[in-house]
């Protein structure tokens, strides 16, 4: 199974506690791409996806299609993790160049590294 990052995969996120999103469900892995094929990191950063519309940056919309998605859903940045590769266990598609932008404004904003919209300078939108 060829991991790469924007890609749609199922992921087995349980066991979970709290908020954090759960089941088996589809993920983008946002990890890069050198990581990722390196047998020396077993993990990969994914952000899960719900059908559930979100507002702002932190869950950018994703549209069904080549994605693998059936319909209309939502990243959610905010739930960001690390899980083991083992833990996928399909790929469904790959998100257009323009989502994954949206996703990395998302990630930027969430991580604290900078304002995508005023440059990595300005102080992140709150």
């Amino acid at each position: 199974m060829k991991l790469g990052r924007g890609a749609v995969v199922v992921v087995e996120l349980d066991p979970t506690v709290g908020h954090e999103q759960r089941g088996v469900r589809p993920c983008i892995i946002v990890s890069d791409p050198d990581v990722i094929g390196d047998q020396r990191f077993p993990l990969v950063c994914v952000v899960p996806v719900t059908g559930t519309p979100g507002e702002g940056l932190l869950y950018p919309p994703l549209a069904p299609g080549k994605s693998g998605l059936a319909k209309r859903s939502f990243a959610l940045i905010d739930h960001l993790r690390s899980v083991d590769k083992r833990r996928v266990r399909s790929v469904f598609g790959e998100l257009a160049r323009e989502e994954i932008a949206a996703i990395d404004d998302g990630l930027t904003v969430f991580l604290g590294l900078g304002n995508p919209l005023h440059g990595t300078d300005a102080p992140p939108v709150r």
